[in-house]
């Protein structure tokens, strides 16, 4: 009796074109080219001997023989993962990790959880995109970042989501803007007659804020969007509005002068994030990841707290 050549990579882009519904997006979660992913499953076919796939029509259906192999296919993958996470060393361990992350994380504890990831993993190829919370979980439902540090948790079934330090907010102005301008019997409230930054429109800092200042101030306020925190610091800076934005971002700039905190006797709630991914497959080497990164998170906390910022 003979026996069917297979090999894992095979049966890895078997369950990527399965789950992603075709084999661009497989190769793309995959870091390959569409024709390396259809000869793997043309490999895959020929040495079961079976159509796995009903390619009629232009889509990429499994048939009853390939939601069968699915079955046996998902075994294999759940064995590779234990021999990764209990044989393997650490330091062998290879391929790419795509992280996706909001810019936010991205400026406090990002490199310190990169490093912690490259002394635990040194062979690993680490890719990080950022972008804002709504397009990273997209990112990560379509299965196109393996890792995502996002405003959180994510309610869906098949994501894990450990919960990571939050960020508080504060109100912060330029100390050339003038109270009377503003609305001297306003008080620090005044100052929100300036247009206000803020991020971006989808996203739920925004609308927190929006909602809140619409309650207390009515419809004539001015909300200037912006997709970099760096430039909102600089538009804060200029005089050009106020904004509440993360207090340990804020650090440096109160540091020498150029904006100062005020009080307008409400604050948007903190920003909270999470590190998610998706629980299956599980996957030793992300698992690991989400726990050096809420490690990071945890320790930027402490060193930021000792420094009296909250």
């Amino acid at each position: 009796m003979t026996h069917p050549n297979l090999n894992f990579d095979q049966i890895r882009a078997f369950l990527a074109v399965v789950r992603l519904g075709g084999v661009g997006r497989a190769a793309q979660h995959l870091n390959l080219t569409q024709p390396a992913v259809t000869a793997r499953l043309q490999k895959l076919e020929t040495a079961l001997g079976k159509a796995l796939f009903d390619r009629s029509g232009g889509v990429l259906r499994p048939t009853r023989a390939g939601e069968l192999f699915r079955t046996y296919a998902e075994r294999f993958e759940q064995l590779g993962n234990l021999v990764q996470t209990n044989v393997i060393d650490d330091a062998a361990i290879r391929g790419a990790l795509r992280i996706g992350a909001s810019e936010t994380v991205t400026q406090c504890w990002l490199p310190d959880f990169v490093s912690r990831l490259h002394r635990r993993f040194p062979s690993l190829q680490i890719e990080i995109d950022v972008d804002i919370s709504v397009s990273l979980r997209d990112a990560l439902l379509d299965r196109r970042i393996d890792l995502a540090f996002l405003l959180g948790p994510l309610s869906e079934h098949r994501v894990d989501n450990l919960a990571l330090p939050s960020f508080e907010l504060g109100w912060y102005r330029s100390p050339r803007l003038e109270r009377d301008a503003a609305g001297p019997e306003e008080g620090d409230a005044g100052f929100l007659r300036y247009p206000v930054i803020s991020y971006l429109r989808p996203t739920r800092p925004f609308r927190q804020v929006r909602d809140m200042l619409l309650d207390r101030l009515g419809p004539g306020v001015r909300l200037f969007p912006s997709s970099s925190l760096s430039a909102s610091f600089r538009l804060i800076e200029a005089g050009i509005g106020v904004g509440a934005l993360p207090v340990a971002l804020a650090r440096p700039f109160e540091a020498r002068g150029a904006i100062c905190r005020f009080d307008p006797g409400w604050v948007p709630p903190p920003l909270e994030f999470t590190a998610s991914y998706i629980a299956e497959p599980r996957s030793h080497t992300v698992e690991i990841a989400a726990n050096l990164a809420r490690e990071a998170a945890v320790e930027h906390r402490a060193i930021t707290n000792s420094y009296g910022f909250t």
